[in-house]
């Protein structure tokens, strides 16, 4: 399964445990923890030096990353920041669309897409407390 197909299931999940969370208190854990799992495989190094989060307004049908690309100049140097949201939509015939929020300082938004697409394309296994989702009350 693809790391996009992975995330949007277990954020699906995690947001129907949120309706009853005094039930589903455990599940909620699992699947946060999950997430962070799945997130911290993104983008991290190599100008993403603050790494990547997952928006909390984040849904099964749009997820959206919190980024930020550290740039250098011509001479190797550090010499400033662009802060970036990563839009991941569905497409009926691309699968999914990606949309790149921020300034386009060097034309970083295409490496940004690139980056991204290797890592939303991964194949991964889908862990179990994705396949087993607490029941909704």
């Amino acid at each position: 399964m693809k790391a996009y197909q992975v995330i949007a299931r277990t954020l699906g999940a995690l947001r129907r445990c949120e309706q009853t969370p005094d039930s589903h208190a455990d599940w909620i854990k699992r699947h946060s923890d999950h997430l962070d799992d799945l997130v911290s495989e993104f983008p991290s190094g190599s100008g993403f030096d603050n790494g990547t989060k997952l928006d909390d307004d984040s849904t099964p049908e749009k997820l959206v990353f919190n980024t930020a690309f550290h740039h250098m100049n011509e001479n190797g140097c550090y010499n400033g920041w662009t802060e970036h949201q990563v839009i991941v939509s569905p497409s009926l015939e691309l699968e999914y669309t990606i949309r790149i929020t921020g300034r386009d300082r060097n034309e970083i938004k295409d490496y940004i897409a690139d980056c991204f697409h290797a890592c939303l394309d991964a194949d991964i296994e889908e862990h179990a407390p994705v396949a087993e989702t607490a029941p909704i009350s």
